[in-house]
């Protein structure tokens, strides 16, 4: 969970993006909207099980008082339909009220991850790992860390199995498992100072790492520290790389772009990818030597005062990567999502955009002062996945006090070529 509740405090107008160093190539056509109505569901996250039972996890204090357990639902219709999933109770393990990721390993072993965050101080206090190999009957809980400012844990999974989970204190560490989550190696220190802000793992077990000057839970800053850490030994030795772009991180500055997560994902050949924002617009960078050198594009262009912010990452084959993120604030808030493909000569991406939406997810305002509920992103990131038909899906919170609304929706794309 972040201290910083930022981006209701910027004006931002909307108006359309243009695409700068990106080729339109179709459009991303919305197939169906689901909405499915139980509990908050901020920060989600969605994975698609081998089976093709879909999850999506997601973190939030419940309409019957706060959240003890991490949360997580399931379709096994493609998304028409879905139901709470039983993860554990606190006695085997299950605690967890904040910030959640999930893994899906080849084999159909799932991961959870999530901390524990006490409102009372603003400090997370613990990061634990959940795994099925079940499809989400049983869970096996383990407890990563129970220190002081522990914050944002995410989990990936290699081709042959092996899980890895990051996490912070104001320090970047690392444990990995081997056998399905039934052992995790001692956490280790992989940087000494910076924020856990997204966790990517190759097929061939290539490790990225993106390290950002804020941490723990917002209480820490370290001027400087903005970096890619990469292993290419499964974790036992990290080399660190300076990112591409331009960033502002001192996000109360009057016109800053608000940011947190910063994605990075790796395609079926082993390049490495990362997507940022900056105050001119959407940026996407890809390595092809482990992050020693960058070649960027800038693949949607702001206009005006809008500014775009809190973008999220996904990749798959050659080169085929999927993006979200938001733009706007307030009445002008919406959200796009668009399909990318990268040639192998590094020429400029092909896109198929979605067009701006908007979701049903408002701040809770304040009846006893008078503040009503204004359009709010409920978190930092919108999760997006390529779904095995090849279409993308991405899910939304729904987060709605005045209408009783709490959940989230989801979305599926599919491209269409451009006439």
């Amino acid at each position: 969970m972040k201290n910083l509740r930022l981006v209701s405090t910027f004006v931002l107008l909307l108006s359309a993006a243009t695409f700068a160093d990106s080729t339109p190539s179709g459009m991303l056509t919305l197939l169906r909207q689901v909405d499915y109505l139980d509990n908050r569901a901020k920060e989600p996250m969605v994975v698609e099980h081998p089976s093709g039972t879909l999850f999506v996890s997601g973190y939030g204090a419940g309409q019957d008082g706060p959240q003890t357990i991490p949360r997580l639902w399931k379709s096994s219709d493609g998304g028409n339909s879905w139901n709470p999933v039983k993860v554990g109770d606190q006695a085997s393990g299950a605690s967890g009220n904040s910030d959640v990721d999930l893994a899906v390993a080849p084999d159909g072993t799932l991961y959870l991850v999530s901390m524990w965050f006490d409102p009372k101080t603003s400090e997370g206090t613990q990061i634990v790992v959940g795994v099925s190999v079940d499809s989400g009957e049983t869970w096996r809980w383990t407890t990563l860390s129970k220190q002081r400012f522990d914050d944002r844990p995410w989990v990936a999974v290699a081709r042959d199995g092996t899980a890895h989970v990051i996490w912070n204190d104001g320090s970047v560490y690392h444990t990995m498992s081997r056998d399905h989550g039934r052992t995790w190696s001692t956490p280790k220190q992989i940087c000494s100072h910076g924020g856990s802000s997204h966790l990517a793992v190759s097929e061939s077990g290539d490790v990225a790492v993106r390290v950002t000057p804020l941490s723990a839970s917002g209480n820490k800053f370290t001027e400087g520290v903005d970096l890619v850490l990469v292993s290419r030994d499964g974790g036992a030795t990290w080399t660190q790389h300076p990112v591409p772009g331009e960033r502002n991180w001192a996000m109360w500055a009057a016109g800053a772009t608000p940011r947190w997560v910063e994605p990075l994902a790796w395609d079926s050949d082993h390049h490495l990818y990362l997507l940022w924002t900056q105050v001119d617009g959407v940026w996407l960078s890809r390595s092809d030597d482990w992050g020693t050198t960058w070649k960027k594009w800038r693949i949607a262009e702001s206009h005006g005062d809008t500014l775009s912010y809190y973008p999220y990452l996904t990749a798959r084959k050659s080169g085929e990567l999927a993006a979200a993120w938001y733009s706007g604030a307030s009445a002008n808030l919406h959200w796009e999502v668009c399909a990318l493909q990268v040639g192998a000569s590094h020429s400029a991406p092909q896109s198929s955009c979605s067009t701006p939406l908007t979701t049903d997810s408002w701040s809770d305002g304040d009846d006893s002062k008078g503040v009503a509920p204004e359009r709010d992103t409920a978190g930092e990131y919108l999760p997006v996945a390529f779904l095995r038909n090849g279409d993308v899906a991405v899910v939304t919170p729904i987060q709605n006090r005045t209408s009783k609304r709490f959940g989230f929706t989801f979305w599926e794309f599919k491209r269409t070529p451009a006439k």
